[in-house]
């Protein structure tokens, strides 16, 4: 069985009994980064070995992981943060064990996106998941298919890219577009601060802006 297991985005009580459990279970854990994973497994007092799994060498080694798999071993994969598959690795291993016929079960848990929809206040009958944009090549081409787009969006960013972010925003959808921003997550300095593009390019550009970033972007009326 491949486990599919959501880590804490920010704040380490955010975990479940069963995430604990099925790490505790496992024959060894896949994860990101090895020194990242074993804060949270020390804090849990997990013991179990770890191979790193990430999009340098997933390509690699998604064979070698179906074989062990199909032989019988049991495996969990976590991310640095929240639920792998989620702008993080995942799909290539899960579509490998489909094909292959070894079962692979998704535990719930935390992801960014979630929360920061939910307390933007922005529609959340419908909306869409873009992930982090691409920093050259697709940005125009995507920005251009989202330019009527009328469900809510969602994207994530680097707190680096935040404003630069925001004006291609305000150039695509208009200055007085309604959009959240989310940033450290669950930790002790979370933000959430919900506005017009303008004001949110005002607001950011006057502070030093850290943590993960999630942007939440109202459709068109």
């Amino acid at each position: 069985m491949l486990y599919l297991v959501p880590t804490p985005i920010g704040n380490l009580k955010d975990f479940t009994f069963r995430a604990v459990e099925t790490l505790q279970s496992v024959d060894f854990i896949l994860c990101e980064d090895t020194r990242t994973s074993s804060k949270l497994l020390q804090h849990y007092q997990i013991q179990k070995p770890l191979t790193p799994f990430h999009q340098h060498n997933e390509h690699k080694i998604v064979e070698h992981l179906v074989q062990q798999l199909m032989a019988g071993k049991n495996i969990a994969l976590i991310t640095d943060a929240g639920t792998p598959g989620i702008s993080d690795p995942a799909f290539l291993l899960v579509r490998a064990c489909k094909a292959a016929g070894v079962p692979v079960t998704s535990l719930p848990g935390a992801t960014a996106f979630v929360p920061a929809l939910v307390n933007s206040g922005l529609p959340t009958n419908s909306f869409i998941f873009e992930g982090f944009i691409p920093l050259k090549k697709g940005r125009k081409t995507l920005m251009e298919s989202l330019a009527n787009e009328e469900r809510t969006m969602i994207f994530y960013e680097s707190p680096m890219r935040l404003v630069k972010t925001l004006e291609l925003f305000k150039a695509t959808f208009g200055a007085e577009r309604k959009a959240a921003v989310s940033r450290e997550l669950t930790k002790m300095f979370e933000e959430n601060i919900t506005d017009t593009l303008d004001n949110l390019i005002l607001h950011f550009t006057a502070k030093q802006v850290k943590g993960e970033i999630v942007i939440v972007v109202a459709g068109k009326d």
